[in-house]
């Protein structure tokens, strides 16, 4: 038997829908804020606060310079940024990532991670990898390594004390399809050397996200959240999240469940021109979520340095 919303739950899940979709109305944002605000003073409990924080990965805002790109992340109300060579190739000179490093604080935009990187077997590349995610100040490389450079890749991570975290990128990808090649490689190495579990290109490999972040807990050092229409097995059609076949509140279980204290990040690959309506939807989707999970889905976002 389905159970039946209350107004209570509807006006919350409004309030945090409208919060997330800035672009489309403020009004409508304060007026279901401040219904949902009512109610929640009354509540016998508050919302918990989950351990992970969103972000977006700044490939979903990939037709953007950087510059806009940093005033969109705070427009659609988050405060990190997973840093795609899009806007900051990692080729470029030191120089030239410390200027950017300046314009990301000056926004008030938090770098957490990187890539994702494709690593040759080349030291001299892998280490600018590297080089490059020191100077961004951020903890985690996500990437995409030929099996050859696995070892490399793990004597960098001992060395520069970065996490790497191995994304997966559906049936294409004949290496890393699913997270569960990508913990298989990892195993012989330091456990910093993980997973980065792309939930769309898992889904689309055959994959439960859910079961796969219950699994490889252990090594999940990033997160990227999506969602698709498409089949298993079937090339990637993205579409809001939300509108999809994966089960996203399965996933936002399980990160709790486990305690996962990473990042989400949004990666919102449809409509590369404009992306902002449909990265506002998601990201209201996903709070709704979490609100109707009794989790805090504005309070565990604040910036934290």
């Amino acid at each position: 038997m389905t159970t039946p919303i209350t107004r209570r739950t509807a006006l919350k899940n409004l309030a945090l829908g409208a919060a997330g979709l800035p672009l489309l109305g403020a009004p409508l944002a304060r007026a279901a804020g401040a219904a949902a605000n009512g109610l929640e003073a009354s509540a016998s409990r508050l919302p918990l606060a989950p351990a992970f924080k969103l972000g977006v990965a700044s490939y979903s805002l990939r037709g953007m310079p950087l510059d806009n790109a940093l005033v969109a992340v705070r427009r659609v109300g988050l405060n990190y940024l997973s840093v795609n060579r899009a806007h900051l190739p990692w080729e470029n000179s030191p120089p030239g990532w410390a200027a950017s490093v300046a314009k990301f604080k000056a926004a008030g935009v938090g770098v957490r991670c990187c890539g994702v990187m494709t690593l040759k077997n080349d030291e001299q590349a892998v280490r600018t990898a590297f080089e490059y995610a020191r100077t961004l100040g951020v903890s985690v490389l996500a990437c995409s390594p030929e099996r050859a450079a696995l070892p490399l890749v793990a004597r960098c991570v001992e060395e520069f004390n970065i996490r790497a975290a191995i994304h997966n990128h559906g049936p294409e990808d004949k290496v890393f399809p699913s997270p569960h090649e990508a913990w298989a490689a990892v195993q012989p190495y330091d456990e910093r050397f993980g997973l980065c579990i792309d939930v769309g290109h898992a889904y689309r490999a055959g994959a439960d996200p859910a079961d796969c972040i219950r699994r490889y807990r252990a090594r999940l050092h990033d997160l990227h959240l999506k969602d698709s229409v498409a089949n298993v097995g079937a090339e990637d059609t993205p579409v809001e999240v939300g509108r999809g076949r994966i089960d996203q509140r399965a996933i936002l279980q399980a990160l709790n469940d486990t305690g996962y204290a990473q990042m989400v990040w949004f990666e919102y690959e449809k409509d590369g021109s404009d992306p902002l309506p449909g990265l506002s939807e998601s990201i209201g989707y996903i709070r709704g979520l979490l609100v109707g999970m009794g989790l805090d889905a504005a309070g565990q976002n604040r910036l934290v340095s």
